[in-house]
């Protein structure tokens, strides 16, 4: 089932293993997937002698980690195939204490606290690129604490599952049987839900507050070139990011980027993590800042569990978030017939009728995508015009089961409890409304930025872009912008790298002067 290629790097992967793990699988004689599963644990263990396999007969397909014969509390229901297989190999490592995706010793603290016991599911698309995140987070913490159980369940083999929970949109988080996530999602989110759900037993968090020469919020392509730009100017720098790649991890195929012909937004956020920890940068990932506070010359910026952060320069670049329809019903539906996804939760529609709420490149894209899962594709556009590329609407208009409704007004997503049963729509022209009945609704409207910590304390403009000058410097002496976050015109991924730069090229200067 693994080429020899994959073989080999697994070999080099499990070299250093120390304790000895079993794929303890329990399948039934008869189960379609059972060949599928036994070929690929067999390959798994080939790859190292501190790894063996053991089949079972069972009533379903399902395999549990042990470690040196003992329960990590990790299982899998299905074949983690895909981008999957990476959290079947990072599960093995963190297990043995040498994974690398554990965050930092305050994060892990607060897993720690948590209360339990705390049992797991998440009902994962093997074609979703969210869902990997949220499986290898969940499997982290379940290493981290001894009272959490998790289970990865693939839910195009547990079908009657995701039928029953209702489940249109992946990666579906239970708690002790309560819906806890939907989509994607981060370690710090998926923390913070836990926390809220289950309590903690104490609070380690260091309540020091740490200063440094500039602070970065925002991991993506904007906030890693401004890190990487002052740390090479020799300056004290920390990232405060939920995610290193920001909002390009959500970018299936990058071929825009120069130098690069073709790469991945996956691919890309970890090349951006490879570079910084190439300086001495404090990479603080898994958090959120609440609050900030200027006294003198100092910003001093606080997270929702009581963690400090200091210094005369911050670097905003935040990037910004899928933007919402804002109409009675949207959030009620979310991950029941709202999807803001395409690529995720697109196999969840196959066969049935959706619309696409957008008529820029990525709500074109997203059609043509659908068009080839859904037996129908409605676009609705709020202008008189689509505003994608024109290569976009000719393909798209080549497909014999895909609508274009121009000068569409979203009023309400229309549910019956469970999941979407239509959307109501205006027309802008006519003042006429209709509701068309479907099963599945893919906001595609643009993104809002992440400035809204920031209202009231600098200059935004009225979409909330933070206002910035030729230099990236804000109204406030000390705080600068860059990227998607900012005024700066095209969001493009190669502009906000050369806008952090300029971030981290201006705060350096304004050290230098005196005037920061």
């Amino acid at each position: 089932m693994l080429d020899t290629s994959l073989k080999d790097q697994l070999k080099n992967i499990f070299a250093g293993l120390e304790a000895q793990y079993t794929l303890d699988a329990i399948v039934s004689p008869q189960h379609e997937n059972r060949q599928e599963l036994t070929e690929m644990l067999a390959d798994v263990a080939e790859c190292s002698d501190k790894i063996s396999y053991q089949m079972r007969e069972g009533k379903n397909l399902e395999f549990s980690l042990l470690k040196d014969g003992e329960p990590t509390g990790i299982r899998f229901r299905g074949v983690p195939n895909g981008h999957e297989f990476t959290s079947l190999l990072l599960a093995i490592l963190n297990s043995d204490g040498k994974g690398k995706n554990f965050p930092d010793a305050s994060i892990c603290n607060r897993v720690k606290a948590l209360k339990g016991p705390i049992n797991l599911t998440t009902y994962v698309s093997l074609t979703c690129t969210n869902c990997p995140d949220v499986v290898q987070a969940l499997n982290a913490m379940t290493t981290l604490n001894p009272r959490i159980h998790h289970e990865m369940v693939d839910g195009a083999i547990y079908q009657d599952e995701v039928e029953a929970l209702k489940i249109q949109g992946v990666p579906a988080v239970f708690a002790d049987g309560k819906l806890l996530h939907v989509g994607r999602g981060e370690f710090g989110e998926l923390l913070n839900k836990l926390e809220a759900q289950y309590g903690i037993e104490e609070n380690n968090l260091d309540k020091e507050e740490k200063s440094y020469d500039v602070l970065v919020l925002g991991g993506g392509p904007a906030g890693s070139a401004a890190a990487i730009y002052s740390a090479r100017k020799g300056l004290n720098v920390a990232i405060i990011a939920e995610r290193i790649g920001g909002q390009v991890k959500e970018t299936v195929g990058i071929e825009n980027l120069i130098s690069v012909p073709e790469t991945t937004g996956s691919q890309l956020a970890d090349n951006l993590r490879t570079h910084i920890q190439r300086y001495p940068i404090d990479l603080l990932e898994h958090r959120r800042i609440e609050k900030v506070e200027l006294i003198d010359n100092k910003k001093i910026l606080s997270t929702a569990n009581g963690e400090k952060f200091s210094a005369p320069a911050v670097i905003v670049a935040t990037g910004a978030s899928w933007r919402k329809l804002n109409v009675p019903g949207e959030s009620e539906y979310i991950g029941r017939g709202v999807a803001f996804c395409p690529h995720c939760d697109g196999p969840f529609y196959k066969g049935k009728h959706v619309a696409v709420v957008g008529g820029g490149n990525s709500g074109i894209e997203a059609a043509i995508d659908l068009a080839g899962i859904c037996s129908k594709v409605t676009v609705l556009e709020f202008l008189d015009n689509l505003k994608a590329d024109q290569v976009l609407q000719e393909k798209l208009r080549s497909l014999p089961n895909v609508e274009v409704f121009v000068s569409s007004q979203t009023l309400e997503v229309i549910g019956n409890g469970d999941k979407v049963t239509g959307i109501l729509v205006k027309n802008r022209v006519t003042e006429e409304t209709r509701t068309i009945e479907l099963d599945g609704i893919f906001v595609q409207i643009g993104l809002m930025p992440n400035s809204g910590i920031f209202h009231g304390l600098i200059d935004t403009n009225r979409p909330g872009e933070i206002v910035i000058d030729a230099h990236c410097r804000t109204n406030v002496p000390g705080i600068y912008a860059a990227g998607d976050v900012s005024t700066v015109p095209y969001k493009q991924i190669i502009i906000a790298m050369g806008e952090g730069a300029k971030a981290a090229l201006s705060a350096f200067e304004d050290r230098m002067r005196g005037t920061i």
